[in-house]
This record gives structure tokens, C-alpha cells and sequence, in this order.
């Protein structure tokens, strides 16, 4: 047999472990202790029962997949292969896949979910997009063979008939959250106006695909109103909580759909008795506002008004024509006055009584004293009706003026 070296033991005992068909792929079912999550994203843990206990491996590329957040003495499922760690010598369960195991572990997955996406704001009312009141097609996301799909049918013909779109999702089961997922984007580009998304009731492991986050973020970013009916009255899933809507059942999501046809007719009904109203009030009114108009636009009383009018011109020209006379005379008055002042002042009035005005032809200047001329000066003398040419022969001076000057 030779003599091994450590490592070439463990060496040989893992080739063993893993290579063993049994051991390749297996699952276990365990509670979860001595739980550490690394900085690097791995989970080391002890899976344990009653009477045993096993190490365990997730690493990060595993953990990113999981639907839920393992917790210290959470009940598991666990998915993997029969590993060796040859440093320690320790074999280990390397994990592949982990889920919860009963409806206590579920639970805590759901609520993990739950929580998670309220933080991130995936229920915010802000969210919620507006259901369509008319809408023309109503696409279904649901199994083709449920009761569900039927329910909605039934509902939709009675209430009022538009055209269905069913997109075909498995909802139960291994890979139903995928499905529903694709039957979702299936629907997002296709001519619907509302997607109605759900099943029938069952078990919360009936219903779990509708609590699978990639459900969930399916329905939160349609660009398509959702309606979830997933499940009785009673549950509540994860896409209930996402979508713009949330109905108790599949036939509620039906009604919610589609308006009812006999309380349009009423509506209708109504809003056409009101418009007739209306219409009546609008003549009404406009019937008495032609009868004032026509009243005043008779020919007797056009005829009334056009006299009036003319009347009124003739007092108001006169009126004018009174008021123009007393300005012109004020006016006038004023003018008068204003001549015969001049007129008092004038140098014509001078020359009138006999008197006349001597001027030196050479400039025009006025001859006021004999200082002002000299011999042989020609002369302007101005008279009442003309000018006299002279010229200066000598001068006298006044005799009271040579007298004043020799005393």
C-alpha cells in the first residue's frame, strides 16, 4: 500500500467523496448554526440535526442567487456536492443551491423579501400607475388550464366584452417564477391597456413564485398597469404588494378590469338627461335675449330712437353754436380794447393832428435836436399822407433854449 503523506491522504479521500455519484448531488435537510458570513460574500456554517452535524460552504457566486437571507437556526433545504478541505482534513458540504424548509422558514423568507423591497420604495403609492377605466384588451398572466383564467372570462363577458390576451405562465412549481416573469415582458409588448397577473388559492407553497423577487421586480417595472389576484381574499404575496392594483381574487381583478355595461347605461343615461336640460335652459335663454333684441331693433321704435337722436343733435348744435358766438364776441370785446390802446399810442394819430416826424435820408434816424443835422443834409420830413424831400439850408437854435443857456 506504500506509506501516504498527509496531503496525499486527503488528496485521495476527497477524490473518493466526489467522485462517488451519490455524494455528487445531493440534498439535506438541516438547521442552520455557527453561522458567519465573510467580508469576501462566502457563508460558512454548520448544518445540524437531533443527532449530527456537517460544515458547510456557500460561496458568494452561489449566495448572490439565493431568494432569501440564511439566518442562525433557520430550517434549510440544502442543495450540493461532498467536498474535502485538505488543509484541515475536514470534509464539508459545498453548497449549490439553499432554501427555506417549512412554513415557519417561509415565512421569515417572505418577510426578509418583504422588507427589503419596502426600503428600496417598490410599494410607494408614487409608484402606482392609473387602471385604464375603457381599456380595449386586458392581457392575463395565469395557467391556461386553472380556474382562474375561467373566472376572468366569465366576469369580463358579462360585465363588458373586450378582447383577452392570455400569455401562458406555469404558477407553481420548479422555474414558475421565471415563466411568469417571461409571460410578464411577453405582455409588455403586445397592444394590452392592463395585465391581470395570479392563480387560484392554495398553500403558501402553492403560491410562493408570487413572492420571488424577480416576480416582483417583473411586475414593478411593467410599463402596463398590473392587476395581482393571487389567492383568496385572505393572502397576500409579494406582487400584491408591487402592483399598481391589488384584487382578492381573479374574478375581483376582472371587475376592477373592466367597468360594469349597465352602470355605463345609467351613467349614460344620466349624463344625456342632464345635456338635454341644459340645452333646453341655453335655448330658453337665448330665446328671450332675441325677443329683447328684436323688441328694440323694430322699425317704429328704430324710427322712436332715430328722432330722439336727431333732436338731440339739433340741441346739442345749437348749444354749440350759442357757445361759439359768446367766445368770438368775449373774444372781439378784447381785441377792441387792446386796438385802442395801440391805437392811443400810435404815431399815426400824431401825424393826424398836424404834426410830422424828420428823419436823416442818409440812415433813417430820427431828428430830435439841431445837433443832429448839418448844412446841406438831406432830410425826410414824414406827413399825414406822405414824405417831404428837404435839405438842410442852416439851423436856428429855439430861443427859450438860447435864452436858458445865456442866463
Amino acid at each position: 500500500m506504500g506509506i501516504y503523506t498527509v496531503s496525499q491522504l486527503n488528496d485521495h479521500i476527497r477524490q473518493v467523496l466526489v467522485n462517488d455519484p451519490q455524494l455528487g448531488q445531493v440534498w439535506v435537510r438541516g438547521e442552520i448554526s455557527n453561522l458567519t458570513k465573510h467580508s469576501s460574500g462566502h457563508y460558512y456554517f454548520t448544518l445540524k440535526d437531533k443527532g449530527a452535524q456537517i460544515s458547510c460552504v456557500s460561496f458568494r457566486m452561489t449566495n448572490r442567487t439565493l431568494k432569501f437571507e440564511p439566518e442562525t437556526s433557520m430550517k434549510v433545504l440544502v442543495f450540493g456536492t461532498v467536498d474535502v478541505y485538505t488543509v484541515r482534513g475536514q470534509y464539508q458540504l459545498r453548497v449549490l443551491d439553499m432554501r427555506p424548509d417549512g412554513i415557519g422558514e417561509l415565512y421569515k423568507a417572505y418577510e426578509q423579501l418583504r422588507n427589503r423591497l419596502q426600503e428600496e420604495g417598490l410599494f410607494e403609492v408614487v409608484h402606482k400607475k392609473r387602471i385604464p377605466r375603457f381599456p380595449s384588451k386586458v392581457g392575463v398572466v395565469t395557467s391556461p388550464t386553472g380556474a382562474a383564467i375561467h373566472d376572468i372570462l366569465h366576469v369580463i363577458e358579462r360585465r363588458f366584452p373586450v378582447d383577452v390576451l392570455l400569455s401562458p405562465a406555469v404558477v407553481q412549481g420548479e422555474n414558475s417564477a421565471e415563466s411568469i416573469v417571461r409571460a410578464i415582458e411577453h405582455l409588455n409588448g403586445m397592444d394590452v391597456d392592463v395585465i391581470i397577473v395570479g392563480r387560484g388559492g392554495g398553500s403558501l407553497e402553492d403560491l410562493w413564485s408570487f413572492n420571488e423577487e424577480i416576480v416582483a421586480r417583473a411586475i414593478f417595472n411593467s410599463k402596463i398597469p398590473v392587476i395581482s389576484a393571487v389567492g383568496h381574499e385572505t393572502d397576500h404575496t409579494i406582487a400584491d404588494f408591487v402592483a399598481d392594483v391589488r384584487a382578492p381574487t381573479p374574478s375581483a381583478a376582472a371587475e376592477i378590469a373592466v367597468p360594469e355595461r349597465s352602470d355605463l347605461k345609467k351613467q349614460v343615461s344620466a349624463l344625456s338627461s342632464r345635456m338635454e336640460q341644459a340645452a333646453i335652459h341655453i335655448i330658453s335663454d337665448n330665446r328671450r335675449q332675441l325677443d329683447y333684441l328684436s323688441s328694440r331693433i323694430e322699425p317704429e321704435r328704430f324710427a322712436e330712437i332715430l328722432r330722439r337722436d336727431m333732436q338731440r343733435v339739433d340741441e346739442l348744435s345749437t348749444r354749440m353754436e350759442l357757445g361759439l358766438r359768446k367766445v368770438i364776441d368775449s373774444k372781439s370785446s378784447s381785441l377792441s380794447g387792446l386796438a385802442g390802446r395801440l391805437n392811443a399810442v400810435s404815431p399815426l394819430n400824431t401825424l393826424e393832428r398836424g404834426y410830422s416826424i424828420t428823419l436823416k435820408a442818409s440812415d433813417n434816424s430820427v431828428v430830435r435836436t439841431i445837433g443832429d443835422v448839418d448844412t446841406d443834409d438831406p432830410l425826410d420830413v414824414r406827413v399825414i399822407d406822405g414824405t417831404v424831400e428837404c435839405r438842410v439850408t442852416g439851423v436856428r437854435p429855439d430861443k427859450r433854449d438860447a435864452d436858458k443857456k445865456g442866463s
